[in-house]
């Protein structure tokens, strides 16, 4: 059954005229909190089972023994599936047919390629007994030396870094810039590994109706997932139906479908009945993505007035032995500031690992710390003030590629975010500024970039004979406000209030929204949303004009409007004519039509398109004991036309503390005998907590594109972690002088410089 969210609003979030713009509140909010939304794992069909995970507790060999009859004799275990009885697969997990599929771990030999690779799924009628068995499997193995680190093996040139862009890209001369320029610096940057903690880790309830496949399972991209699931499983894609209404965070994790998922899939085909798989935070360090360590190095060459002459940025990250997936890092390089030469390149190591892949920003929110950091080091170097060091070096057009930009507003985002966090007043060398507990402060900046992109999508549009609407769209929620934003756009596509229309999305039977992931949904689905409104409204216009019982007959190239429910003649508004008088003299009981999403390829080609922002922030450090405190974050930013102030805000807000938390607090440990993560858990792998997040402003500035697309979104989900991670490293060095290049920043690194 399609879940269904009821669109009505408390009568005092209702607005006249347009619904975009408004700062409406979710409407799966109440749902949420009073627990009444179903997640995946809150399913629980008629006979199912509990299948758990045994993984490997070595990085690199094969597996020689699992005691499965131990398992299978314990109480309520109903079976074990290894690679020896697993049901076969119509297509080799191996495979890879196109940038966006990536090699999966579904039992398919007995090799290990990382640690916390599935080895075996147990399936008992409860979890307890399912988790009890995996133990009872005591997996032995004949285990190879794990390979870890940035350092773990020879170094090459990829064949691409993120999905097909350029392993190296260079405009102008870069080594003659440096050569003439009269300051220079050159300062190396380390970031580390970092692991997907979403509240809700991925899981899966699956059930086979013979061939056909019903599926409860959180998901990024609900018809990129069908179709990988079919092609495994040599099914139709029709016969797959997916339900993922909710999600409760993603970050790029759950954009595309996991080993594990897949394992439920094939454990529920196993035993012939439905079966749930839910991952243990431990299990989600291994076979889900995460974000692969970087060291990257910046070259700067800055003439006598402060102008850039050169920017060298090169990247080296590292991928798994088996997949390609190469964090992008140097590429935000070429969009940030004007410089007559630019290059950027990247190197990688192979090592044992399960693939990194697409977290938060890749790339950007990677790539971003080590040049915003850089360039308050070349700032300091010319002896001035950051945020005038910026703006001097202002991008007016896109330097590596020369394209003008769709709308820049970053000089509007520099002034107002200065002025709220009072920049003005920042001394200009460091160690300048304590509070009354004797604790320096420090203010630090950084400049925000985001892509604004868009893929495909697929929306229809209805208009029913008594005045209503029904907008679908297979959209994705995972706690964006997608939900709420894309019923905005659908109440104004289709000329209706909220409370007369219905808005249907989160399942896999509805037209294809494409993904939610690069900060793109809003544009892709909703631009599909738009244009399904529009063509239906035609259609009702077609029928209107051309009825000469309609007060608007033969309006002609006058056209109409749509609005509350009524076509409205543009030369006239006293005639107009409502929904359903038009369709009840055609006899029609409804009208519908279908509306596409995509980029505009001549408008891609040129222009370049970006979200822009600054963010300003202050910390507080102990002299004597390290501690640091991030206690002000203030971010100005620039994204287009906002759908819903109130949802972008959280947006930002997220993204501002992730930044802060990259800056601080994440990284995974790993044990270099073994290859294993010493820190998969929430206990010891940090992230930010209530007391951590330090109050928070979040600007939005006025901008308007013409050109990204018809309705001028960009995305504003990934944005807010690139400017923020360098204002924080900045502002650590403007408190202490010390300068930490290496991430994240540590007590020691500041009480026992040269630490790290």
């Amino acid at each position: 059954m399609t879940p269904e969210i009821s669109l009505t609003q408390d009568p005092s979030h209702r607005r006249h005229g347009s619904n975009i713009g408004q700062p409406l509140t979710r409407r799966e909010g109440v749902l949420k909190v009073t627990g009444g939304a179903r997640y995946a794992a809150d399913n629980h069909p008629p006979g199912m089972l509990h299948a758990v995970l045994a993984v490997s507790s070595i990085a690199r060999g094969r597996v020689t023994f699992l005691d499965v009859q131990a398992a299978k004799s314990h109480p309520g275990v109903v079976d074990v599936m290894t690679p020896a009885n697993k049901p076969a697969l119509a297509e080799d997990p191996d495979a890879k047919t196109n940038p966006f599929m990536f090699r999966l771990d579904v039992l398919q030999n007995d090799q290990v390629r990382y640690a916390n690779q599935p080895i075996a799924v147990v399936i008992a009628e409860t979890l307890e007994a399912a988790t009890e068995g995996a133990a009872l499997l005591s997996a032995r193995y004949q285990a190879q030396p794990a390979r870890v680190g940035l350092d773990a093996g020879e170094s090459f040139v990829p064949p691409a870094v993120g999905v097909g862009k350029p392993a190296e890209l260079r405009r102008g001369d870069v080594e003659a810039g440096l050569a003439t320029a009269s300051s220079r610096i050159e300062a190396t940057y380390e970031t580390p590994t970092q692991y997907h903690n979403p509240i809700e880790p991925h899981a899966i309830v699956a059930a086979w109706n013979g061939d056909a496949l019903s599926i409860d399972t959180p998901s990024q991209g609900l018809a990129m997932a069908q179709g990988r699931i079919a092609g495994l499983f040599g099914i139709s894609p029709e016969k797959i139906h997916i339900r993922s209404p909710y999600l409760g965070g993603g970050f790029g994790s759950k954009g595309l479908i996991s080993g594990p998922q897949i394992l439920g899939i094939m454990a529920a085909r196993l035993v012939g009945r439905p079966v749930k798989l839910v991952l243990r935070r431990e299990h989600m360090y291994g076979p889900v993505g995460h974000r692969a360590p970087t060291r990257q190095t910046l070259r700067i060459g800055t003439d006598g007035n402060g102008l850039l002459t050169a920017i060298d940025h090169r990247a080296k990250t590292v991928s798994s032995t088996f997949d390609d997936f190469f964090e992008p890092a140097a590429d935000v390089s070429h969009t940030l500031y004007a410089s007559p030469a630019i290059a950027t390149s990247h190197e990688a190591v192979r090592i044992d690992t399960g693939t990194p892949l697409f977290m938060r920003a890749p790339g950007e929110a990677t790539g971003s710390i080590a040049p915003e950091s850089a360039i308050d080091e070349a700032a300091w170097a010319c002896g001035m003030d950051p945020l005038a060091f910026r703006i001097e070096n202002y991008a007016e057009v896109e330097p590596i590629s020369g394209k003008p930009f769709s709308s820049k507003a970053l000089r509007d985002c520099y002034a107002r975010g200065a002025e709220r966090f009072g920049w003005s007043r920042r001394p200009l060398a460091p160690r300048q500024l304590r509070d009354e507990t004797g604790c320096l402060v420090g203010w630090g900046m950084g400049t925000a970039t985001f892509p604004a992109l868009m893929f495909q999508a697929e929306a229809r549009a209805v208009v029913r004979s008594d005045g209503s609407g029904l907008m679908e769209t297979g959209a994705h929620d995972m706690g964006q406000g997608a939900w709420t934003a894309f019923a905005q756009i659908a109440a104004d596509a289709l000329g209706l209030d909220l409370e007369q229309m219905e808005f249907k999305a989160g399942t896999s039977d509805l037209p294809d929204a494409g993904i939610a992931g690069g900060s793109s949904h809003t544009a892709t689905a909703g631009m599909a949303i738009h244009n399904a409104g529009a063509a239906v409204i035609a259609k009702l216009a077609d029928l209107a004009t051309g009825d000469q019982r309609s007060p608007l007959f033969g309006a002609g190239n006058a056209g109409v409007v749509a609005r509350g429910g009524r076509l409205f003649r543009r030369d006239d508004e006293t005639r107009s004519d409502s929904y359903a008088d038009i369709l009840g003299r055609a006899g029609l009981t409804q009208i519908e039509a279908r509306g596409n999403g995509a980029a505009d390829p001549a408008a891609q080609s040129s222009y370049a398109m970006h979200a822009h922002g600054a963010v300003f922030a202050e910390v507080k450090v102990d002299p004597d004991l390290g501690q640091i405190r991030v206690t002000r974050l203030v971010g100005a930013f620039a994204a287009g036309r906002v759908i819903n102030p109130r949802l972008v805000q959280s947006q930002i807000f997220g993204g501002m503390i992730w930044g802060m938390s990259f800056a601080l607090h994440e990284e995974a440990i790993m044990d270099r005998r073994s290859g294993r993560p010493l820190n998969p858990n929430f206990s010891e792998y940090h992230v930010p907590v209530n007391a951590d997040v330090p109050s928070l402003e979040a600007l939005m500035i006025d901008e308007h594109d013409p050109h990204v697309n018809a309705l001028g979104i960009k995305g504003v989900g990934e944005i807010g972690v690139t400017g923020s991670a360098g204002a924080v490293a900045n502002a650590v060095w403007h408190a202490t002088g010390i300068r930490v290049r290496r991430f994240p920043i540590k007590i020691e690194d500041l009480v026992i410089p040269g630490s790290h």
